[in-house]
C-alpha cells in the first residue's frame, strides 16, 4: 500500500511540472515495502522441546518390595513400661538397589531349630498410618513390638514358657528371618505381642 503510495504521488508530481513547461523532474526512486507475516498462535504457543501447556508429566514407578535377602534385621532400643517391654526391630537394605517397605511386618516368638512359633502372632497397631517407605542402599527403617509381660496373665490361661527366638516377617513377604531374643510367653492362644507400622529412620535414633 505504501509502495503505490509513493508512486501515485510521484506521477502527480511529475504531471503538474511537465505542463508548466519546466524541466522534466528527476526519476522517481520505487520503494518496495514488505509487510512482515503475523506470528502464528500455534507458533508462539510453545517452544521446540517444551512439553505443551496440560501435558501429564511421567511418574517415576515405585521401586520394588524389600525381599527378605535384601534386608539386615537387627535389635535396636528395649523399653518398660507399663508391664511391657517395647522393643525396635530395625531393617537395614543390604542389597545394591532401592526397594520399598509397606505396611507391618509378621512377629511372633519362637523356640528350637528348626524354630517354631509359640503363641499367637503380633497383632497390628493402628496408632500410625501405613506409609510406603523407601530405602535405598544401606538406609534403614524400624517398627516398634510391644511384648507384655506374660507373667501378668493367669498360669492356667497363659501356661508360661520361655521363647529363644523372634521370627519376623518383613512386610508383604514370606520368607521369615530369626533374631535371637529371650522372653517369657503364654504358650495357649494369647495376645502378648503388638507390632507397629514400619517407619523410615533407626528406632535407634
Amino acid at each position: 500500500m505504501l509502495a503505490g503510495a509513493a508512486l501515485a504521488c510521484a506521477a502527480a508530481l511529475a504531471a503538474g511540472c511537465g505542463s508548466g513547461g519546466s524541466p522534466a523532474a528527476a526519476p522517481t526512486k520505487t520503494i518496495t515495502v514488505q509487510a512482515t507475516p503475523a506470528a502464528s498462535a500455534s507458533s508462539a504457543a510453545a517452544t521446540p522441546g517444551t512439553p505443551a501447556t496440560g501435558a501429564a508429566s511421567p511418574t517415576a514407578a515405585a521401586a520394588p518390595p524389600c525381599p527378605t535377602r535384601s534386608l539386615g534385621l537387627k535389635l535396636g532400643l528395649a523399653q518398660g513400661a507399663a508391664g511391657s517391654t517395647f522393643q525396635v526391630i530395625d531393617f537395614t537394605n543390604i542389597s545394591q538397589s532401592t526397594c520399598t517397605l509397606y505396611g507391618y511386618p509378621g512377629v511372633s516368638l519362637g523356640s528350637g531349630k528348626p524354630v517354631k512359633q509359640i503363641g499367637l502372632a503380633a497383632a497390628e497397631s493402628h496408632a500410625t498410618q501405613r506409609k510406603l517407605v523407601t530405602l535405598t542402599p544401606g538406609a534403614v527403617a524400624s517398627a516398634v513390638l510391644q511384648i507384655v509381660h506374660a507373667a501378668n496373665f493367669p498360669a492356667a490361661k497363659c501356661h508360661l514358657v520361655t521363647a529363644g527366638y523372634l521370627q519376623i516377617y518383613p512386610p508383604n513377604q514370606t520368607t521369615p528371618a530369626y533374631l535371637r531374643y529371650s522372653s517369657q510367653t503364654c504358650a495357649k492362644p494369647v495376645q502378648v505381642l503388638t507390632v507397629s507400622v514400619v517407619r523410615a529412620g533407626s528406632g535407634g535414633q
